[in-house]
């Protein structure tokens, strides 16, 4: 008797993960799919968005020594026809950090995202990235930065 009902519990077990398994695609939703005013009709005209536009995605810092602590500030503005919220910034390495700006920027304004970057236990090429993540079309933009560190 024990050994059937612990055959009946087991397999009850086992059909409750079965039929909890999810299926089809993840369930993360992509960033810029929210909001998007951009659909298998085409672009909505009308539609309210931020855009954030950097005037380079990309500095190199050259040759610096070993131990540097170094900044860069990537300009930027917001040429869409709604108000920009950058929600955060992420980076690839713990040795790199971003500061940018809180609350909303109107369209036609500008600021700046400052990356900096210590190159303390780093030798050779780097190259670092951080992902900017903001309400605007797309959600997501890259920064990069690359130093050549020496002793």
């Amino acid at each position: 008797m024990k050994h059937t009902l612990f055959t009946v519990l087991i397999l009850l077990g086992l059909l409750g993960l079965v039929s909890c398994r999810q299926s089809g695609p993840s369930s993360d939703i992509d960033v810029d799919l929210i909001n998007n005013p951009i659909s298998a009709d085409g672009y909505d005209q009308s539609a309210r968005v931020a855009a954030i536009t950097f005037d380079a995605d990309l500095h190199d810092f050259g040759r610096i020594t070993q131990g540097e602590n170094i900044s860069y500030s990537f300009h930027f503005r917001n040429t869409g026809n709604a108000d920009l919220v950058i929600s955060g910034c992420s980076a690839t390495c713990g040795c790199t950090v971003a500061d940018y700006p809180r609350g909303r920027i109107a369209p036609g304004k500008d600021g700046y995202i400052t990356v900096s970057f210590n190159s303390q236990g780093k030798i050779g090429q780097q190259y670092q990235e951080v992902t900017v993540s903001s309400n605007a079309q797309p959600g997501r933009t890259i920064l990069k930065i690359t130093a050549q560190v020496s002793y």
